[in-house]
């Protein structure tokens, strides 16, 4: 089994959300028959995991949320994305 460290950054109010991408990322997202679909690549992949790693913190306040879309971090054509910690 491969190991993968990942460095998650602490929330704090000075920062605020966190984003960290991983160089050549790469995440497109659509809808399809009613399904959500979001493709990546392996830089994508390992980008969206240090977000969702990011917000399931503790430091992390509730409502704390990245929205992604086409115009900052999405591929063209593809639909918003919002995580949000609830």
């Amino acid at each position: 089994m491969a190991e993968l460290k990942i460095i998650i950054p602490e929330y704090t109010i000075e920062k605020g959300t966190v984003s960290i991408w991983e160089d050549g990322f790469v995440i497109k997202s659509a809808i399809l028959n009613d399904q959500i679909v979001i493709s990546a690549n392996q830089a994508g992949l390992i980008s969206l995991a240090k977000k969702l790693l990011f917000l399931s913190q503790n430091e992390t306040p509730l409502g704390c949320h990245y929205h992604l879309d086409e115009h900052n971090s999405l591929e063209l054509g593809s639909k918003e994305i919002v995580i949000n910690k609830i």
